[in-house]
């Protein structure tokens, strides 16, 4: 028994040190867990958790995000079982897990933002190191995460008022053509049906918003799971999160698993549309996510608390619905719907 503990906490281990601790461990094969603890000027506490796991061998440094928002619940089941599941003697490299980006989020059951300073951690991107606890932990990652990454990816979900289709995602940025193009190349090897293309527009210097688009802005190979709606566990989803980060893994050649056969014919989306609420009210469609539709097409109403008609909700481009609104509050400026499309 004295031998068993002895070889168990040699592999696995918390760091006093934080992520600093965490990621300067090269001693071999290892798990080092680490809390980062932030505070802000309005009272606000809360931490941020994460693991790294360091194989055998030199190789990338890839990083996985989950929970960015707290209610998009497959990617941070799917963490939690990766979390068990990884083991460190099989990997090439270094993983950078982050299972709870946003725990205030997570556990205050809001979708979006975090409760404690009400700020969506999906867009204060990069952050601020003396902002609230939300732009600090923004921050932690643009600064202390993402430039020791080689891979980043952001995983996602329908949060809790989201149908959604599931999609991987990256940025056309010509700035790093090589980084795009490997994000392109993994994307399509991931698994998953849908491949969504964003255009990078950026300009130096402005704010990224979105966690993955800041890893892309710093030049990193960056991409995004899109896998779960509506707030709930959905097991298929949590099932495609975590075989898309197997073969990733395997692609990248940090960790053989039996996932990289068996590709789905590839639907590919470089243009998107989107469809904003002009009022408050009640949202009717009988349309959901995956449903092909013409641009000018009829998708839905919105009536006001007494039953009448608000506004008549047309489509603007003929494609298939990426997401949309799946419950019926919404309000000025809400994005309705997006449609995706091949230009």
């Amino acid at each position: 028994m004295f031998l068993f503990l002895v070889v168990f906490y040699s592999s696995y281990g918390f760091s006093q040190g934080g992520f600093e601790g965490a990621i300067s461990k090269k001693e071999g094969s290892s798990r080092e867990d680490f809390l980062e603890k932030f505070s802000d000027s309005l009272g606000n506490e809360t931490t941020l958790p994460g693991v790294v796991f360091h194989g055998n061998e030199e190789g990338p440094v890839f990083t996985i995000v989950a929970g960015v928002h707290g209610f998009e619940y497959p990617p941070i089941v799917a963490a939690q079982e990766l979390l068990r599941e990884i083991d460190p003697l099989k990997l090439m490299g270094t993983l950078i897990f982050i299972p709870i980006a946003n725990k205030g989020s997570f556990y205050s059951r809001t979708p979006f933002l975090n409760a404690l300073d009400k700020k969506n951690l999906n867009g204060v991107f990069p952050g601020n190191k003396k902002g609230t606890v939300t732009e600090k932990i923004a921050h932690f990652i643009s600064t202390k995460i993402i430039p020791l990454s080689d891979i980043f990816m952001d995983m996602h979900g329908g949060d809790a008022s989201e149908d959604l289709l599931p999609f991987v995602c990256y940025y056309n940025n010509n700035k790093y053509p090589e980084q795009t193009q490997k994000a392109r190349a993994l994307s399509e090897r991931s698994g998953f049906q849908h491949i969504v293309s964003y255009d990078y527009n950026l300009k130096d210097g402005q704010p990224s918003k979105y966690a993955f688009k800041e890893a892309c802005q710093q030049g990193k190979v960056a991409l995004s799971f899109e896998s779960g709606k509506l707030g709930n566990v959905h097991e298929e989803s949590v099932r495609q999160n975590k075989k898309g980060i197997y073969r990733i893994l395997n692609e990248l050649g940090m960790y053989k698993t039996t996932f990289q056969k068996g590709l789905p014919q590839r639907n590919q989306f470089n243009k998107q549309q989107y469809i904003k609420s002009s009022a408050q009210g009640i949202f009717y469609s009988d349309y959901k996510a995956g449903d092909r539709v013409l641009e000018g097409e009829i998708v839905g109403l919105i009536k006001d608390e007494f039953g009448r008609i608000l506004n008549t909700i047309k489509t603007t481009a003929s494609g298939t619905i990426l997401y949309k609104v799946g419950t019926p509050p919404v309000n000025v400026g809400e994005t309705l719907m997006c449609i995706g499309y091949f230009d």
